[in-house]
């Protein structure tokens, strides 16, 4: 019964040999629960998705087996690749709004692990035993409904990690074949991609616990010249933070006048360009202010993938480029991977 924290994944940097593969998708984790009638779909907090997703919630009470849990990601698919920014946009209070985009932007679920059918709980039941069960129960199943490809090919693994991010997925999961599912443990290991980018630091956040740097804001320039917000890095030992507030209070601004981003708070020049600080329901009542910085200076960071004009997740700070001119610091340096149609991936 609900609510079930779903088993996680740690970091690795290569394949690791011997497990089964699946693609890492790019979406809301879900662990799906149905009872006959009754169907919740809860988040990997534990809170419940299901009023944010009626279309999906009627496809699986349609599709799924009369009782069981089922471990899954719910993604949104156009154009032939995840879009992640119209999955997030799914998330909204009013019921009309719930309503409109479950017809304009339907959602799909990618099932991956089975956790309990009919009246047996699986949670105990080898990774290759539930995955056979899986395949069994969700034969035949159609869209929005899937079953994410598995092999234990590592070579396999490796040719999806290269070519399926093309598709919007951001890299590989490796489960040990007689694991059993561990709720809330990062048991599996996932590989996702990283690259590098050298950005302009152009201001920074406080830390939650005092007046030492929380975050540091990124930016690139695009083709128009114009300095675009693209993300942050955040993770430093609190050692570190104390330095840098004083390491970089010489390129410190008293207020954003002159600033790149200095209409950050304008709703408008909001709408018309990246910029820090952008309200939304995600923000609600956080303190969105920031501490404007002369852009003279570049960093290199690590990241994953970009969701549009952005970073998808924090970066990783590299290092200082005291060699890099901002001006380099452009679009035009981030690779660009290939297309893959998700179509050729799910009908696989």
């Amino acid at each position: 019964m609900p609510p079930l924290t779903p088993m996680l994944a740690k970091s690795a940097s290569a394949i690791p040999p011997g497990m089964q593969y699946e693609a890492k998708w790019d979406g809301f984790r879900s662990v799906v629960f149905r009872d006959g009638d009754s169907i919740e779909l809860g988040s990997r907090s534990t809170k419940p998705l299901t009023r944010y997703f009626p279309e999906l919630a009627e496809a699986l009470l349609r599709q799924l087996p009369e009782r069981c849990v089922v471990d899954g990601e719910i993604v949104v698919i156009r154009e032939g690749r995840l879009d992640f920014d119209a999955l997030l946009e799914r998330i909204h209070p009013a019921a009309s709004r719930v309503a409109l985009l479950a017809g304009t932007t339907p959602a799909s679920f990618i099932a991956f692990d089975l956790l309990a059918l009919g009246e047996e709980s699986l949670l105990d039941t080898p990774q290759h035993a539930r995955r056979g069960a899986l395949t069994a129960a969700l034969r035949g199943v159609s869209a929005p409904l899937h079953l994410a490809p598995v092999t234990d090919d590592p070579a396999l693994a490796q040719t999806w990690f290269e070519q399926f991010e093309g598709a919007g997925l951001d890299g590989v999961v490796a489960k040990p074949l007689n694991l059993p599912y561990r709720p809330g443990e990062r048991a599996m290991v996932k590989v996702k991609h990283e690259r590098t980018a050298d950005c302009v630091l152009a201001g920074l956040r406080l830390h939650k616990s005092g007046p030492v740097v929380g975050s540091l804001l990124l930016g690139l320039y695009d083709a128009s010249g114009r300095l675009q917000h693209v993300g942050v890095c955040a993770s430093f030992p609190m050692r570190r933070r104390k330095e840098l507030m004083s390491e970089l209070e010489p390129l410190r601004m008293t207020d954003a006048q002159g600033h790149p981003w200095e209409q950050w708070a304008d709703p408008q020049a909001q709408a018309a360009g990246r910029l820090p600080g952008g309200p939304s329901r995600w923000t609600g009542t956080k303190d969105l202010s920031w501490i404007p910085l002369r852009p003279e200076r570049v960093c290199e960071v690590a990241y994953d993938h970009l969701q549009g004009d952005r970073f998808r997740h924090t970066t990783r700070f590299r290092r200082w480029r005291p060699d890099r001119e901002p001006a380099q610091c452009t679009y035009a340096q981030l690779e660009e991977t290939a297309h893959y149609d998700l179509a050729d991936i799910l009908g696989s």
